[in-house]
């Protein structure tokens, strides 16, 4: 007899089973994969994360497949195309905040050799397991994540409180939130 996988409760759809199962909580080494979750979850604040999910192709084409030497480079003009843009969220500030944060990168990488050795210092390069039972235990932002949203606002960031950069913790596996019973905390 085939047993149901056990998940974390609040993928439901094809799209966020498949998010789930296969990237959210795995740790990111990459800059560019990096840049995108950063303006993904800034651009999914006030909305739902399936929402940005099915936006996200669109991103990825407008936005130079998130490369953050080509988007710093966008103008003004550029901009304003992507306010037309009904495959983003097209919301001012979050657009403006991709192309900040995509120069703010660069100086990172600048500094630090790369924005992953950058972040990855936050949590002393191990992910911070958690085992929550429930998904109402999981915090929306932490001691750890107000640490990692006043450093990437000292570095010119913008759009990055701390939900944003909870939420962006546990995407790139800085942060593994799968609950005790999800198959993926076994991992």
């Amino acid at each position: 007899m085939h047993r149901p996988v056990k998940r974390c409760d609040w993928p439901s759809t094809d799209l966020s089973i498949a998010y789930h199962d296969a990237e959210w909580g795995v740790p990111v080494h990459d800059d560019t994969v990096h840049f995108e979750f950063l303006t993904l979850e800034g651009a999914q604040a006030g909305l739902s994360w399936e929402t940005i999910l099915r936006k996200r192709d669109r991103y990825r084409d407008v936005f130079e497949q998130f490369d953050p030497a080509r988007v710093a480079r966008f103008t003004k003009a550029r901009v304003e195309r992507l306010m037309q843009d009904a495959g983003i969220v097209r919301n001012r500030l979050k657009v403006e905040a991709t192309v900040t944060n995509a120069a703010a990168m660069l100086r990172v990488q600048e500094r630090y050799g790369s924005f992953d050795e950058y972040v990855w210092r936050f949590v002393d390069g191990v992910p911070k397991r958690n085992r929550w039972k429930t998904q109402s235990q999981m915090p929306a932002k932490t001691p750890l994540s107000d640490a990692l949203s006043k450093d990437l606002k000292k570095h010119g960031f913008a759009f990055t409180g701390s939900t944003i950069c909870y939420s962006y913790m546990q995407a790139v596996g800085l942060i593994d939130d799968h609950l005790a019973q999800c198959f993926r905390s076994k991992m």
